[in-house]
C-alpha cells in the first residue's frame, strides 16, 4: 500500500522554526515529484511548496526565503524546514506526491497541525 506519512508538526512561537518529515512507503518515489500544501481554517489548500523529481523547487510567495523543501531520494522522504515563522503560517500541512500532475497531488498524506502562536 502506497502512503505518506508526515511529521513534525506542533505548536511554535512567531520567530520560531519547525521542520516537517513526510516518509513515503510502499513506493519508490525518488523520481517522482513531491509538495508541501496547507489549509488554514475556513481556506482553500494552497501550494506551500514542491521539488521535481530533478531537484527543481518551486514555492508561494508568502513562504520564500523562510521555507525550504529538500528531498532525500535515499529515504523516500521530504521535508519542509520552516524558519521565521508567522501566526498566519498556522495551518495543516499535507505532504503530497505524484508523478501526472504538477505541483504534485496524486497522492497525500494525513495532514500535521501547525501552529504559530503571536
Amino acid at each position: 500500500q502506497v502512503q505518506l506519512v508526515e511529521s513534525g508538526g506542533g505548536l511554535v512561537q512567531a520567530g520560531g522554526s519547525l521542520r516537517l518529515s513526510c516518509a513515503a512507503s510502499g513506493s519508490n518515489f525518488s523520481r517522482n515529484a513531491m509538495g508541501w500544501y496547507r489549509q488554514a481554517p475556513g481556506k482553500q489548500r494552497v501550494l506551500v511548496a514542491a521539488v521535481t523529481g530533478g531537484g527543481s523547487t518551486t514555492y508561494a510567495v508568502s513562504v520564500r526565503g523562510r521555507f525550504t523543501i529538500t528531498k532525500d531520494n535515499a529515504k523516500n522522504t521530504v521535508y519542509l524546514q520552516m524558519n521565521s515563522l508567522k501566526p498566519e503560517d498556522t495551518a495543516v500541512y499535507y505532504c503530497a506526491a505524484g508523478d501526472r500532475l504538477w505541483p504534485p497531488r496524486d497522492l497525500w498524506g494525513q495532514g500535521t497541525q501547525v501552529t504559530v502562536s503571536s
